[in-house]
């Protein structure tokens, strides 16, 4: 398997990333570093929102895991099966939003890295690459749907792992997993530098008090939520 080394001694492989599909960067390597520390049962059943190229996925079956990935994004979901076939892993690409695939649920775990970016634009994109970080005024348009979601998609037990950034608000999300019944903390937490996408609309996250006047910096974070 060709793969190259992140910072934090995860490896992921050349996957093929056609135009539009998002391609992993530290917050998906931030997120397999949280999913390595996960115990994995082998057959245990995993499912991932927003699959991309599929990285994260690909690391769940690799341990023997069950996999279904979801993406709303066609070529994602091709990107996914070809590399899929390309790594000889098995994993269930499906296309649409993760709560038409989630079937009864019972998930022993849920990764998801979400569209969480603050955008000028309230309304969500429905197409283009912009769906993969545009997520509303707050970054937190599937944040909160998936923080709802979670105890019907989760098994006894059953874990969520989600990456976001600090600009949509980290203790709003503890709050409503745990309104929702479930037991939320922050297990990864990194400084990043700002890429093209907040660099492009920084003066308007300033205005927000989104983002202050110091060093170009973003916050990452991973909350692991236990359903009981």
């Amino acid at each position: 398997m060709s793969s190259t080394a992140s910072a934090y001694g995860i490896r992921i492989p050349r996957l093929i990333a056609p135009p539009g599909v998002y391609r992993p960067q530290g917050d998906t390597l931030l997120l397999a570093d949280a999913l390595a520390q996960e115990p994995l049962e082998p057959g245990a059943q995993v499912m991932e929102i927003g699959t991309g190229t599929g990285a994260l996925a690909l690391h769940a079956a690799a341990r023997g895991a069950r996999v279904t990935a979801v993406d709303v994004s066609w070529r994602a979901v091709l990107a996914a099966r070809l590399n899929g076939l390309r790594e000889r892993l098995p994993l269930r690409v499906r296309h649409g939003d993760f709560a038409a695939h989630a079937g009864g649920g019972g998930f022993d775990l849920v990764l998801a890295n979400p569209p969480y970016v603050p955008s000028p634009d309230a309304r969500v994109p429905i197409r283009g690459a912009r769906r993969a970080w545009d997520a509303g005024t707050d970054g937190r348009h599937v944040i909160d749907r998936i923080c709802t979601a979670a105890p019907a998609l989760l098994a006894p037990g059953g874990v969520l792992l989600m990456v976001h950034s600090g600009m949509c608000g980290p203790d709003t999300t503890l709050e409503l997993l745990t309104r929702q019944g479930l037991a939320p903390q922050v297990v990864r937490r990194v400084s990043v530098p700002w890429g093209p996408v907040l660099r492009s609309r920084a003066a308007w996250l300033r205005k927000q008090g989104l983002a202050g006047e110091g060093p170009e910096l973003e916050e990452l974070v991973v909350i692991r939520a236990e359903r009981p």
